[in-house]
């Protein structure tokens, strides 16, 4: 259980506003500002920037803040594990990427089920922003992401490497042939939500090549990659995926794998969980339990 300076502190990490922070926790905002002073002296470091009505974190505050988001992390955990009524009750709670939802994990949730006939799963599956907002809010215990994000905010091991394309109908008029960027920005392109994994891989991408999204002929946002997939066999567009979203349609030949100039793509997906968190160990095992099965 957090000291209640600490909840007041991370409540206001949350909110970044005086006022809300009270009404959260039913204090005055003078006590708010009691209990920051009072970290502030007993850590002697400043914790909050303050400009005009605009609250942030120093670097020092946002630290502060990993410590704290990792110890309620582990107070809830141990609430869960006492009140549970059976020992052999196993309740597993995390997030995924799309891609990994969608491509990576029914085959470890099958096994997850048959090897732990009792256990209570709860799976989100959502954009990595949305996720480490969900982790350091203490909303999931763990998390399988895709993408660009801060590493060292977070423990983080690499789950797998996986390879990253274009992808067209084989109607398309790029289909079997090498092309350049400025070819394919004649296209219109069909992608994922801004915060996707995805997204954000591929507009990096462009950004190391001298291109942004903008270029394109036509940007069509589709947070659902079955319909991204329609869409394209319907040769209404190309796009950019992981290549294991997309392995039986170009098996089958109702997708061609678009080939680019200097494109070779590989990126992670990594494990992640909240720094100094008790219960860091067990999630590790939970790491090496889905290893076994990508």
């Amino acid at each position: 259980m957090l000291d209640f300076r600490l909840k007041t502190f991370f409540i206001l990490c949350k909110v970044l506003n005086y006022t809300t922070t009270a009404k959260l926790l039913h204090i005055t905002q003078p006590a708010v500002s009691q209990h920051i002073k009072y970290l502030e002296k007993e850590y002697n470091v400043k914790l909050f920037n303050y400009k005009g009505k605009n609250l942030s974190l120093t670097k020092e505050g946002e630290t502060l803040y990993r410590f704290v988001a990792g110890i309620e992390s582990s107070s809830q955990k141990i609430k869960e594990r006492l009140s549970s009524s059976s020992d052999s009750n196993t309740n597993i709670k995390f997030g995924t990427t799309l891609t990994i939802g969608e491509y990576t994990m029914p085959k470890i949730l099958t096994n997850l089920i048959k090897d732990y006939p009792n256990i209570h799963i709860n799976m989100e599956v959502n954009n990595t922003k949305t996720l480490l907002q969900k982790l350091e809010d203490g909303d999931i215990d763990f998390a399988l992401l895709e993408g660009h994000f801060n590493k060292d905010k977070y423990n983080t091991i690499r789950f797998s490497k996986e390879e990253f394309i274009g992808i067209c109908s084989p109607l398309n008029s790029l289909a079997n042939k090498e092309s350049s960027f400025k070819e394919i920005s004649k296209e219109n392109l069909i992608i994922r939500e801004t915060g996707s994994g995805s997204r954000e891989i591929f507009e990096q991408i462009l950004y190391e090549n001298n291109f942004t999204i903008n270029r394109f002929k036509q940007i069509h946002e589709i947070g659902s990659i079955s319909t991204i997939k329609d869409l394209i066999i319907e040769n209404l567009g190309i796009t950019f995926l992981y290549k294991n979203a997309v392995v039986e349609e170009l098996k089958s030949g109702k997708l061609n794998q678009l080939y680019i100039e200097d494109f070779n793509i590989e990126r992670e997906y990594n494990f992640v969980f909240l720094q100094h968190n008790l219960n860091s160990e067990n999630y590790i095992d939970w790491f090496k339990y889905f290893c076994q099965f990508k």
